[in-house]
């Protein structure tokens, strides 16, 4: 394409991969329009046009003429449109995920700050806190399995709900952390 003269009856379905377009005018062409050729420089990208079609129209004016150039991308390729399908179908499927690890997590964090504001708490009050931190346990683990969560991710999101329940456990007396050991 570069260097091309083209006549403006001949720009139509034009596939593209240019980044700037420089006309030029000249005589030696059959068209009554003052620009009767058209050169293109081509001034390649891969982030540009891949494929496209340009369409050019002349607009006649009371004292001047001008071209208007419309540049427009081909629709994707089907494996292109085969991504959106999957990407949109993983983006809900992990979007579900991540909506069922936050739930669990809040209802852990709920159940152990009611615990904690509870003057009178036993320590069997525990268990079923115990029961809903295993749920949470695994949910997590499994998000991390199937790639939905980044396994770092899974570990802090565990250790936080392990770190707090340990707070409730000391601040009630259940639990005293051993000394560190000096040698």
């Amino acid at each position: 394409m570069a260097g091309a003269a083209i006549g403006v009856a001949h720009c139509l379905a034009l596939p593209s991969k240019f980044r700037i377009l420089s006309l030029n005018a000249s005589s030696s062409s059959s068209c009554s329009v003052p620009f009767t050729s058209l050169g293109f420089s081509s001034n390649l990208s891969q982030t540009v046009f891949s494929k496209g079609r340009l369409s050019i129209s002349t607009i006649r004016g009371p004292t001047h003429h001008s071209i208007v150039c419309d540049a427009a991308p081909m629709r994707k390729a089907d494996s292109a449109a085969k991504r959106v399908r999957q990407a949109e179908k993983r983006r809900i499927y992990n979007k579900a995920r991540k909506s069922e690890i936050r739930t669990r997590m809040k209802k852990v964090l709920e159940e152990l700050d009611g615990l904690k504001k509870k003057p009178d708490a036993q320590a069997e009050e525990v268990l079923p806190i115990e029961k809903l931190i295993a749920e949470a346990y695994s949910v997590i683990d499994k998000a991390v399995k199937v790639g939905t969560l980044h396994r770092n991710t899974g570990a802090r999101r565990k250790s936080r709900l392990a770190r707090r329940k340990k707070a409730v456990e000391i601040h009630h007396g259940w639990y005293t952390p051993a000394p560190p050991v000096t040698t």
